[in-house]
Parts: C-alpha cells; sequence; structure tokens
C-alpha cells in the first residue's frame, strides 16, 4: 500500500525519483520510483547496517545476477540493481495490485478456478525461479500480488544475501516466516536448503489461500515450529486434487516432495484429465500461456546423496519416493546428428498439396542441456504407455500388431501416455482403417471438454475443433489416400497457430488452429463413423503403430562435441543408464527414460558449471533427464540382476550395477516408476537389465 515519503527518506536514487512508500521489510525498504518519465517501479534500498559489509555486497551481488536471469512467467521481473552503491538498491517490475494475504483478509478464502489460478500461478513462478538457479526462501501470502487478476511472485532469491551473512543470522534468527517453512529449516544454519523448501511454502500458500488459515496454525511462532516438525497439515476445507498435491507438497521429508515443474504438470493435468467426470477449473488463457512457457523454460535434473568416499549407513528397507532428489542448474546444448524423418516415399496418389508445405527436419534424439517437452516413442505392438481397455458400449483397444480400436457406437479413445504436449509438436504414427465406414482419430491439445481432432477417413482427412458448446470444421481435403487395409505413415506437426497434416511425405492439409486457450493438452488415439448419425452401429475399426509424440525444437551444438549424447536404445547394440518408468515382464514390455548419469564432479566439468551453493558437482550422482519416454519389448529370458541394497555382494563397477539375479516380478517391484537401471539392447529388444544402486 503506498504512502507519504517521510522527512527522512532520499528524493532519488541511482538516477530514479523516488515517488512514494511501498512498505517496509527485513532487510530495507521499498519505495515507488520512476526514471525519465518512464515506467513505474518497485525500488529495493537496503539497510545501511548491511551495506557496510563486504560478504553482503558479494552475496548480493551474486544473487541480483541469478534474479535478473529468472523469465518473467508469473514473476515481477528483475530490472535494474547497483550493489556497489553506498546504499545497495533493487529496481523491479511494479505490480500494482493487492496482494494475496490482503484478498484473503478481505474476501475470505479463494475456491474453484480462482485458487486453481493461484495455484498454477505461483507453481508456474517457482517453476521460472528454480530454472534459473535460484530459490525463492520467503515464500508467503504478501509476496504474491495480483496484476489484471494474474498472480505475480515478488522478492525471489535475494534474501539468501542476508541468510548467509553471519552477522545478521543465528541459530535462532532465519529469514523467513515461521508458518511458510520447510521442517528442513529448522535443523540449524548448516543444513542446505534446497528448491524443495520453495514447494513446501507453496503448499503452505494454498493451504492458506484456500482455506484462510495456515495448516499448522499454533498460538505462537515456537508452537508453529513445533507442528511444522511432528503433525500433519490441517487441509480442513481443501478438496479433491488440489488438497491431495498440497498435502504432497507438506511432506515433511523434502525428497518426497514434487519439483515445482512436477506440481505444474500435475496441476495442468486437472485441466486435461480425460477421465475426469467434474468440470475441471477453468484457466486464464494468458496464465496457462505462461504456465506452458514456463514449462519448456527450465532443465530437469536430478540427482541425490553423498559424495563417493563418504561413509554411507546402512540401506534402510528400500521405498520408492516421489522422486529423487532434484538439482536444478544451467547446462549448455550438446552436439547432436541432425536426421530428417527418414520414414516417408512420395504419395503415389494425386493429392493436392502445397508446395511450399515441408514438414520440418528433426534430431534423432534429444539434446542434453536443452529446453524440451516431453518426447513420447511406443510401437504400440504391446501393453506399455497405451493400455488394453473395453468401453461400457462394447468398444475395445487390444494389442496384435499394433493397436487395434473397434467400436459400434459413435466413437472410441483409447487410454494411452497422460503427458502434456506443449508449444510446437509432431505427432506420427501408422494408421490403418478396416472399412469404407471407418474414421481413425488422433485427438490433440486435449484440455477438460475442449480439444482439437485429425480425422483420417477413406473419403476425406480432417481438422476440427470441438468447444464446449460446438464442434467446428477447420479444414478437410477429399482424399482416397485412406482405402481399407492400407498402412500410411501419418505426421500432424503443430506450429504456432498451424497444423499440417502430411502422409507418407507429402503435406495434404493445412489449418489454422483457432483457439488462443488450447496452447496445450493431451493427445489420445480413437476411432468413429464418418458420420455417426447413419452410422446404425455398425461395426469400425482402426490400427495404429509406431506412434511418436515429440517436441520439434530448435537446435544447438556444444563447441568441440564434448557434451556426451543421451543413447537412442531403439537401435543396434547398446548398453546403458535408464529410467524405468514400468516393467510388465508377463507382456515382455519396459519403458524406459534414457538419461546422462554421471558423478557431480564429472556432471559440473562437463556443463561448464562452477562449484555453488545451487549446482550439483558436490552430489554422488546426477542425472540428466531426456523427458523421452521408449516402450521396448524385451526377450524371451533377459538377464535380470539387483543390488538388493548390497553393494558390497551383488553390485559391480565402475557404476554401481546389480550383479545378484532377481525374479522379473521383484525386480519390477524395486524399479517401480523412475528406479534407475543398466539396459543392454539389441536392436530395440532389451536383453538384459540391472538395478543401479544408488545410496
Amino acid at each position: 500500500m503506498k504512502s507519504p515519503l517521510r522527512p527522512g527518506d532520499p528524493r532519488e536514487l541511482g538516477g530514479y525519483e523516488l515517488l512514494a512508500r511501498l512498505g517496509e521489510g527485513g532487510m530495507g525498504s521499498v519505495f515507488l520510483g520512476r526514471r525519465d518519465g518512464g515506467p513505474l517501479v518497485a525500488i529495493k534500498i537496503i539497510k545501511a547496517e548491511y551495506a557496510h559489509e563486504e560478504e553482503f555486497r558479494g552475496r548480493f551481488r551474486s544473487e541480483v545476477k541469478r534474479a535478473r536471469q529468472v523469465p518473467p512467467f508469473c514473476t515481477a521481473a528483475v530490472l535494474d540493481a547497483d550493489p556497489e552503491h553506498r546504499t545497495p538498491y533493487l529496481v523491479v517490475e511494479y505490480v500494482d495490485g493487492p496482494s494475496l494475504d490482503e484478498v484473503v483478509t478481505r474476501e475470505g478464502p479463494l475456491a474453484d478456478s480462482r485458487l486453481h489460478g493461484v495455484a498454477v500461478g505461483v507453481a508456474t513462478a517457482l517453476t521460472a525461479i528454480h530454472g534459473a538457479g535460484v530459490i525463492h526462501r520467503d515464500l508467503k501470502p504478501r509476496n504474491v500480488l495480483f496484476a489484471l487478476g494474474s498472480p505475480k511472485v515478488i522478492d525471489f532469491g535475494i534474501a539468501r544475501a542476508l541468510e548467509v551473512t553471519s552477522q545478521h543470522t543465528h541459530p535462532d534468527q532465519m529469514v523467513g516466516t515461521v508458518a511458510y517453512m520447510a521442517p528442513e529449516r529448522f535443523d540449524g544454519i548448516h543444513r542446505d536448503i534446497t528448491p524443495a523448501a520453495d514447494v513446501f511454502a507453496w503448499g503452505a500458500v494454498i493451504a492458506y489461500a484456500g482455506t484462510g488459515r495456515t495448516p499448522f496454525r499454533a498460538d505462537s511462532p515456537v508452537a508453529v515450529a513445533a507442528r511444522i516438525l511432528t503433525q500433519p497439515p490441517d487441509l480442513t476445507g481443501l478438496s479433491g486434487p488440489l488438497a491431495d498435491l498440497v498435502a504432497l507438497a507438506l511432506s515433511k521429508d523434502p525428497e518426497d516432495r514434487p519439483t515445482a515443474y512436477e506440481l505444474l504438470n500435475l496441476l495442468l493435468a486437472q485441466n486435461t484429465d480425460p477421465n475426469t467426470f467434474s468440470r475441471p477449473p477453468t484457466l486464464d488463457p494468458r496464465l496457462r500461456e505462461a504456465a506452458e512457457a514456463a514449462q519448456l523454460s527450465g532443465h530437469h535434473v536430478s540427482g541425490g546423496g553423498p559424495r563417493p568416499g563418504l561413509p554411507v549407513a546402512p540401506a534402510p528397507a528400500r521405498r520408492r519416493r516421489w522422486r529423487k532428489r532434484t538439482v536444478v542448474a544451467a547446462t549448455a546444448a550438446a552436439t547432436v546428428l541432425m536426421a530428417g524423418l527418414g520414414m516417408f516415399t512420395r504419395a503415389d496418389d494425386d493429392v493436392a498439396t502445397d508446395p511450399s508445405s515441408e514438414l520440418i527436419a528433426q534430431a534423432a534424439m534429444p539434446v542434453p542441456g536443452a529446453v524440451r517437452g516431453p518426447w513420447v516413442v511406443d510401437a504400440l505392438d504391446r501393453r506399455g504407455q497405451w493400455k488394453e481397455s473395453t468401453d461400457d458400449y462394447g468398444g475395445r483397444c487390444s494389442f496384435k500388431n499394433g493397436l487395434v480400436m473397434t467400436t459400434s457406437a459413435f466413437g472410441l479413445e483409447c487410454p494411452g501416455t497422460t503427458e502434456t504436449f506443449a508449444g510446437n509438436q509432431s505427432i506420427a504414427a501408422g494408421v490403418t482403417v478396416t472399412n469404407d465406414l471407418s474414421c481413425a482419430e488422433v485427438r490433440f491439445r486435449v484440455a477438460g471438454d475442449s480439444s482439437y481432432w485429425l480425422d483420417l477417413c477413406p473419403q476425406l482427412i480432417r481438422i476440427r475443433h470441438q468447444g464446449a458448446l460446438q464442434v467446428t470444421t477447420l479444414g478437410s481435403a477429399d482424399s482416397g489416400l485412406f482405402t481399407p487395409g492400407k498402412r500410411r505413415d501419418v505426421v500432424l506437426q503443430l506450429l504456432d497457430e498451424e497444423a499440417s497434416v502430411a502422409v507418407d511425405g507429402t503435406v495434404v492439409l493445412t489449418a489454422s488452429l483457432t483457439d488462443p486457450s488450447l496452447l496445450a493438452g493431451t493427445v489420445s488415439f480413437g476411432v468413429g463413423p464418418i458420420d455417426a448419425a447413419r452410422n446404425d452401429e455398425k461395426q469400425v475399426g482402426a490400427v495404429v503403430t509406431k506412434a511418436e509424440i515429440r517436441p520439434i525444437e530448435e537446435f544447438e551444438t556444444a563447441p568441440g562435441g564434448s557434451v556426451p549424447t543421451f543413447t537412442d536404445v531403439r537401435a543396434g547394440k547398446t548398453t546403458s543408464i535408464v529410467k524405468v518408468r514400468s516393467y510388465q515382464p508377463k507382456t515382455r514390455s519396459i519403458v524406459v527414460e534414457p538419461v546422462l548419469f554421471m558423478t557431480g564432479d564429472e556432471y559440473c566439468r562437463t556443463f561448464r558449471l562452477e562449484p555453488s551453493a545451487d549446482a550439483p558437482c558436490e552430489q554422488a550422482w546426477v542425472t540428466e533427464d531426456s523427458r523421452m519416454t521408449v516402450t521396448l519389448s524385451t526377450s524371451a529370458e533377459p538377464k535380470l540382476t539387483s543390488t538388493f541394497d548390497e553393494p558390497d555382494r551383488c553390485a559391480g563397477d565402475p557404476v554401481t550395477v546389480g550383479t545378484c539375479s532377481i525374479t522379473a516380478a521383484k525386480l519390477a517391484t524395486r524399479l517401480g516408476n523412475g528406479g534407475l537401471a543398466q539396459v543392454s539392447t539389441a536392436d530395440g529388444v532389451v536383453t538384459a537389465i540391472a538395478e543401479v544402486y544408488t545410496p
């Protein structure tokens, strides 16, 4: 809230005219200002008692540099700073709106779409902040402001400059508000603070927004801290999936909390889950656009454990955590061999095409360190990322030389990957229809009740938009390409607001995507009659094979090819470390994510990172995650080994991989979703799986 300048306040600083006071905090005072008639800005002037300490100035300088790298996704941008000034100051975007604390105090708890929007907005901000290697450390309702109705997070990262200055912090003094502090922050000043502390604060902030009270409310700060350390949160008043996410974020152990990036994925999935029976919360298109941009702005790195050579306590009974400890770090792009899709031949059919329309050549594998979205590969010849199912009308999804879809009703969708795909993307598959009445269907950017459809029929190819009230055809082309029984290779490319459809390498249809709110969503395959009103319950069917859904990316090259590449487990003979997403011995199927696995110091050398509190250089192991999930078949009797959490007896070098035999069922249980394993493949068939020991 603005108030007049006080008699002792400066009227000018660093060329900025100070116009009013905005507030005062532990580090200094905040003023409203402007320079040379430009836009209004918020100027934080650091207290003089800190300004005289060189340690503080150095840390302030470093943290300002990091904060300026945070992309402006639901954050107040850092515009200027002068750490060398007699009174150091920081200039940030001025957000002319109330804080979350003021809104809840004035209007009461938020609900439905408004609460969901705050949850998405703050998770978006944390994704952007953590992606730049910054930790907020003081997230609370007062630091969430509303600009034109959308939340923006302020005051990120700079608190670290005060927290590490020993003259101003003691074991009983910490930067932050107790009600929003994670349990590990009460372990003393020598405990490392990670991004997981911000995720805990997110849970507390959203609980406050939805109930009007903090989840560990008590009569004194000491009692609040005791409850945070020992008691479950009081989430009375929250319900549904959001309550589950808040509870997860408030886990006592930081390793049991999702990352901000994972939180954002799960929140956006609430808008896109095709299996929900209740209408999902609506999301402001501008907020969704910021959220999807933040999804693609960070690096996805995980790791944990002590450094090699340090004493390791005996392993406790194994339990599958939400995730391994996450390390956020900026990395360099890697060398990659650029290749075309290589799966197309010129169509023989006479189809009118736009000669200027061409498919974009893409890399064969993701690039380590590059910004990237999810990438899904599945041959669809067995249970993997898609599942068998039967609906209430007798429609069936099964596997026999592909994903076989049959129904006599108005349509059928087969359950598959739940990933949310944003931005420019490519959806490729082999498609066959079984009779003249059948249309194979690709449903994309599915978000709640809205989506787009690609219909592939014997008589036509069509793109439709489905809104809440009506279905609109955006483009169609008469075509005899999909003769029943004839397999065609189809690529649907989404570039900005344009969709193009290529069949056997030739672009046959383009259409503009007209819904500004559909920037992202899930993808599914299905089948339906070309005219549901006239089908008269006759059976229709289609077969889909070799699905690949992937981002269309821009690539950079690392100098000298010094950065290793992800292993392509689909071709040749390979041995590499992967994250196992699921292992299903009965169907001889395994879903894996290729990763780069190395020690922390190797990682920092490879990606040229300087050791710092936020870099992973001191971790025992680190993975750079590809975000590419691949379904592979296994041989009839693959070699299966485990460490059984006993590396002295059941592990080999140089990577600590299992050497003791194990049954397939037990190995599947131990690996769960996210366990690390070394797999050996021959032309895409897994011949050996060895569990990796990660203390």
